[in-house]
């Protein structure tokens, strides 16, 4: 693996997910940091990049059922555009006991992918902004870079227009 002054090479990504990057022939392309990634703010301070250059990997429950949504990091998800992208009577922000039953991993950490059960997907138009884009790969201190539109793509995401609008 290519290292940075910043990153380290001791099993980067968690195992689950270092799978799927090996399936996808994309080994090695998670890069560990000594200090947290766990938030938007804290992996792009650690990578130095953009704050929306971040994916977030965000697990609501439309009608109970858990939807992954993949959101720039400087933006928020309006749960009534998700509602009405989905058909749902109400969506909520799944239970971290349910994020790590439907992702296998724990909040801070999800990747956009390699989830241990499928869910539907939905991946906000505000991630195609950027040519890069960093997203969890599995652990609070592990990240990864893709093209936005490989994320989508390899995610199974629909592209929607979910994010907060600015009043």
């Amino acid at each position: 693996m290519t290292t940075t002054d910043d990153a380290s090479e001791t099993s980067a990504a968690h195992p689950r997910f270092a799978e799927a990057l090996n399936g996808l022939g994309l080994a090695d392309l998670a890069r560990r940091f000594p200090e947290a990634t766990r938030t938007a703010t804290e992996a792009a301070a650690a990578i130095g990049c953009e704050l929306s250059q971040i994916c977030k990997s965000l697990i609501f429950a439309a009608d109970g059922v858990p939807v992954l949504v993949l959101m720039d990091g400087a933006s928020r998800v309006d749960l009534e555009r998700v509602r009405e992208e989905l058909g749902a009577e109400k969506v909520t922000r799944a239970r971290a006991d349910v994020v790590r039953e439907t992702t296998g991993y724990a909040i801070g950490g999800v990747p956009p992918f390699g989830h241990r059960n499928p869910t539907r997907v939905l991946a906000d138009r505000s991630l195609l902004a950027h040519e890069v884009v960093w997203a969890a790969a599995g652990t609070p201190y592990a990240v990864f870079p893709m093209a936005p539109k490989d994320l989508v793509t390899t995610a199974g995401a629909t592209l929607v227009d979910v994010r907060e609008r600015s009043e």
